[in-house]
């Protein structure tokens, strides 16, 4: 099918592919291409129109510009404004070409032999497609890059010299997620985490350092099976806290995954381990009719060695030359909206994040960051980050339900869960490193440092074994320095009112009480 077969570009319009614009204006680039081709494809978070005014208006999901930047009304037209200003989407990119067929591309790289956007076009069409088209390999032209490298994050890339273009993509056909470069994302590159961070444990002693690095782990462990909703025993918990302690050991390959998922599930006699062999979903069932009510529907399984085998791709070569948060957002949120297994994805996807900032170095030796815990307790902007996706991903997926109560996808999803925009996510977890930096690392190296200097002063006052002087604390900690009426009655009725007055004394001198109050949990 050539890019004859479609309606005509749109003019001035207040609605665009169900998105409401904030003041009349003509959709172009990716918009106009999706209306224009009728393609089913997430729809990009911001899209382009023209307006009538000469000013740049960016909200509700639009960017309005002035009349000066209008393209020519044409396939091409549209797909070089995309380029030059949208930035690069996959999914959109891939879609056109498949619908418009070689013919296009190949009278667009005949009109500008020379032309960069052209030459990106027709790389675009050979890389995506896997076809080559019928040109002659490029001899003239300045090498260009696939990706602007100051709109998204590349790597350095390699030259392909058929199209002169440096292939700069952070990925393979199989797996290429992009981030564009946000403000929020430069904000954070400014304030080098990675430096502060290791910065922050120099100045700690190594017995606290790895009493820290081992409450920390815990409480990771705790949180990650908490956002699954699971209270697990003591046990299994501090399994797979040593399992995140080993996080950058070890490659990430399909073995290594499954091998993950064991230690996730323990018990696996009603879980089925390996790569789904059905379809999945993630959501609930309707009452009354046991309906699915999906918010995220999963890879198809038969495209699920493909895929994972470009995301284990995109680890071994592409996230290496990424900055750490950016490729650990990559990865981890490419394999939960994968989903691949059956049971355990939430707990692997989170421990994904630690291996790649273990393996890069990006944390401290011997400490792992408490990242479930931040995202635990920012549950909502962690669900706001999955959804920044899934809700404009569900509607391009055509399923019904099984008698099973499950679903069944009928249309070609794969290139969904290949390529999408995970800025937010990006921005997300560095928000969850930021606080790991700026405040579980030095509180829980504080905490013990005061706890030590409480239980060193206690001793010299009071002869109690460690377990009671723990408990003394937890007390104390939920008191806010104050021992209840409850515990000097019950637990610590051998206490003369003098020696509790003096504990809550140390206790307060030692916690920095009332400035800081050692509420520890």
């Amino acid at each position: 099918m050539d890019g004859s077969s479609r309606k005509a570009f749109m003019g001035p319009v207040m609605n665009c592919l169900d998105r409401q614009l904030p003041v009349e204006a003509k959709p172009i680039g990716y918009a106009a291409l999706i209306d224009a081709l009728e393609l089913t494809v997430p729809v990009p978070k911001t899209l382009s129109a023209i307006g009538k005014k000469h000013t740049t208006i960016k909200k509700e999901g639009w960017q309005i510009f002035g009349p000066r930047y209008e393209p020519e009304s044409s396939l091409s037209g549209h797909l070089t404004f995309a380029l030059k200003h949208e930035g690069v989407d996959l999914a959109v990119l891939k879609k056109v070409f498949a619908h418009c067929g070689p013919n296009p591309v190949e009278t667009i790289v005949h009109s500008s032999r020379t032309g960069n956007y052209a030459r990106r076009l027709w790389f675009f069409y050979e890389w995506l497609l896997g076809e080559r088209l019928d040109l002659p390999d490029a001899t003239s032209g300045k090498y260009t890059y696939a990706i602007d490298p100051e709109k998204q994050y590349s790597t350095p890339g390699f030259v392909s010299s058929r199209h002169r273009v440096r292939n700069n993509l952070p990925g393979t056909p199989a797996f290429c997620p992009l981030v564009f470069r946000s403000h929020k994302l430069e904000s954070f590159h400014t304030m080098d985490l990675q430096e502060k961070a290791h910065k922050a444990v120099s100045r700690v002693p190594r017995d606290i350092l790895a009493r820290a690095s081992a409450f920390l782990l815990l409480k990771d462990s705790k949180s990650s099976h908490a956002i699954e909703g699971e209270q697990p025993p003591p046990d299994r918990l501090q399994r797979w806290a040593q399992v995140i302690g080993k996080a950058g050991q070890k490659p990430i390959d399909l073995e290594e995954l499954l091998r993950l998922q064991r230690h996730v599930i323990g018990d696996a006699r009603f879980v089925h381990l390996g790569l789904r062999t059905d379809s999945g979903f993630v959501g609930e069932h309707d009452r009354d009719t046991r309906l699915p009510l999906p918010d995220h529907i999963d890879a198809r399984h038969e495209d699920l060695h493909s895929l994972m085998g470009g995301l284990i791709a995109f680890e071994r070569d592409a996230s290496r030359k990424l900055d750490p948060v950016i490729a650990a957002a990559v990865l981890a949120f490419g394999f939960v909206y994968i989903h691949p297994f059956e049971d355990g994805n939430g707990r692997i996807h989170r421990y994904l994040i630690h291996h790649v900032l273990c393996e890069r170095g990006f944390n401290p030796p011997d400490i792992v960051f408490p990242i479930s815990s931040a995202i635990l307790d920012e549950l909502g902007a962690y669900k706001r980050a999955l959804e920044s996706y899934s809700r404009r991903l569900l509607p391009c997926i055509e399923w019904r339900a099984t008698k099973a109560g499950n679903v069944e996808v009928s249309n070609e999803t794969a290139d969904f869960y290949r390529y999408f925009d995970a800025t937010p996510h990006a921005e997300f977890l560095y928000e969850c490193v930021l606080r790991t930096v700026e405040k579980d690392l030095p509180e829980e190296a504080n905490y013990l440092q005061c706890h030590d200097e409480f239980k060193s002063r206690i001793q010299d006052l009071v002869n109690m074994p460690e377990r009671t002087v723990d408990l003394l604390v937890r007390f104390l900690s939920q008191g806010k320095g104050h021992l209840s009426k409850r515990a000097r009655q019950r637990e610590f009725a051998k206490l003369t009112p003098e020696e509790i007055e003096k504990i809550e004394s140390i206790f307060s001198e030692a916690f920095g009480l009332p400035r800081q109050e050692a509420n520890h949990t």
